[in-house]
């Protein structure tokens, strides 16, 4: 086999694998979107640098926008093959891409109103019709179940995570490669921990966090603290958050804080429509996560849910007390920039950034210190307090990956350390070798290896 490397090679997006036969059958392992820095968002409007055509089949660990957000494009490009993936990426996937065509749309739409971008017109990278066509291509498979796609065995397994994230292993011309996708806490507050991994030649390994470890904090006593100050206050918490896995954790901590200190209680607002088809989806999927039916039901119906525009303008006209999780996770775009500008001024508010934040976003610079914030096509001067929590993270941290990956069978011949930004990589890459003694790499974008 071969493996080129198509994109999360010295960052956190744009995830593609291509894998070759002996007889030139070809897998795509992810299709992801570059997000964050200009130069990685220009790579997506880029020819794609290999034949669509000859692509046999593509397989997808999990539903984030960085796996999944290129593969409306790739159809909009002629990809016309099957799309394998567990039933929970398919149910997310059917939501997340959609969502994804509908920002880009509108964006476009803003931005030529406003005539704020260089481009006349500004353009979606794909629309909402071809996002719709290609989740057609979807085909559904149960984890540890095996099946085969033109020379290649492929099999899911649980990567905890979010729900349907798996880890993928994938043989060919007598050889096998595991695909670590990304990988959950062992220690996560509402995901199954991660398979163990299988036994492997080559393992293609996330960085994510590869050279950070989560802080052992309390998470229901760091809210208290933020609760507390915005009681006192009357003032506003913002939390930016993925709608995927992020919202709803963040619901169930404090839901568990609210529990324990019902004099506490404050209105909480989830605002994105995405968010709530999402959070639907955890009573559908209980086998993925550590609720059963009735307390995913109960947890996550205790806070109140925005849908219409007019409720989320009317939400920027509230008083505090009140939390309002909105999306994207990192700013990049959605409702929370709306609230951004409503509550962002007022040095009483607080922003609480739950996870990690790209390079690139607006998210990023926020966290490291920069208070005059471009979004709308202007600059907004934000007085709020800022707060960042790292250890919400759905990604397992340094030791959460060299713990996974020192339990393997037997000694692969060779680990690629991707998906990850150039530190994290390289520190765990030599974690690996100084640790583990496993021979590793990290390669580079469009980088084509032959796996002897």
């Amino acid at each position: 086999m071969k493996i080129q490397f198509l994109g999360a090679t010295g960052t956190v997006t744009g995830s593609k694998y291509l894998l070759t036969n002996k007889s030139g059958a070809q897998l795509l392992l992810d299709c992801g979107l570059f997000q964050g820095l200009k130069n990685l968002r220009e790579k997506n409007w880029a020819e794609f640098p290999t034949d669509i055509s000859k692509i046999s089949g593509l397989i997808l660990t999990h539903a984030h926008i960085d796996h999944s957000g290129y593969i409306p494009k790739l159809f909009k490009d002629g990809y016309r093959n099957e799309i394998y993936c567990t039933h929970a990426t398919r149910a997310l996937a059917g939501i997340l891409l959609i969502d994804s065509a509908r920002i880009q749309e509108e964006e476009a739409q803003y931005a030529n109103k406003k005539q704020y971008s260089k481009h006349s017109p500004a353009l979606a990278l794909y629309s909402e019709m071809d996002a719709l066509a290609s989740l057609a291509l979807f085909r559904t498979k149960e984890f540890a179940e095996t099946f085969e796609v033109d020379g290649f065995k492929i099999k899911f397994y649980k990567a905890g995570h979010i729900l349907g994230a798996a880890s993928v292993l994938i043989e060919s011309d007598g050889q096998k490669i595991l695909f670590s996708g990304d990988l959950g806490r062992t220690d996560d507050l509402l995901m199954l921990p991660p398979h163990a991994p299988v036994d492997a030649d080559y393992v293609v390994m996330e960085s994510t966090y590869g050279n950070r470890v989560h802080p052992p904090l309390d998470a229901v006593n760091e809210f208290k603290k933020l609760v507390d100050k915005i009681r006192e206050r009357k003032s506003v918490l913002l939390v930016p958050s993925f709608a995927v896995g992020r919202a709803q954790t963040i619901i169930l901590i404090l839901h568990k804080l609210f529990e324990l200190y019902p004099h506490l209680r404050v209105p909480i607002y989830l605002n994105s429509p995405m968010a709530k088809e999402v959070t639907e989806l955890y009573a559908k999927f209980t086998d993925d996560h550590k609720l059963n039916h009735q307390e995913t039901r109960e947890i996550f119906g205790s806070v109140k849910i925005i849908s219409s525009i007019d409720e989320s303008k009317q939400l920027n006209q509230g008083r505090g007390p009140m939390i309002i999780i909105s999306a994207s996770g990192m700013l990049t775009g959605g409702r929370i920039l709306h609230h951004l500008e409503a509550y962002g001024e007022d040095p009483r508010n607080i922003l609480l950034l739950p996870g990690f934040q790209a390079e690139g976003t607006r998210g990023y610079d926020i966290a490291h210190g920069e208070r005059r914030i471009k979004f709308h096509g202007v600059y907004h001067q934000l007085n709020l307090e800022v707060e960042q929590f790292d250890f919400l993270s759905a990604h397992a941290d340094q030791e959460g990956l060299l713990s996974w990956l020192k339990a393997i069978p037997q000694k692969p011949k060779r680990v690629f350390i991707t998906h990850g930004e150039a530190m994290a990589s390289d520190t765990l890459r030599r974690r690996v070798e100084e640790d583990l003694d496993f021979s590793a790499c990290t390669p580079v974008d469009k980088q084509l290896i032959e796996l002897n």
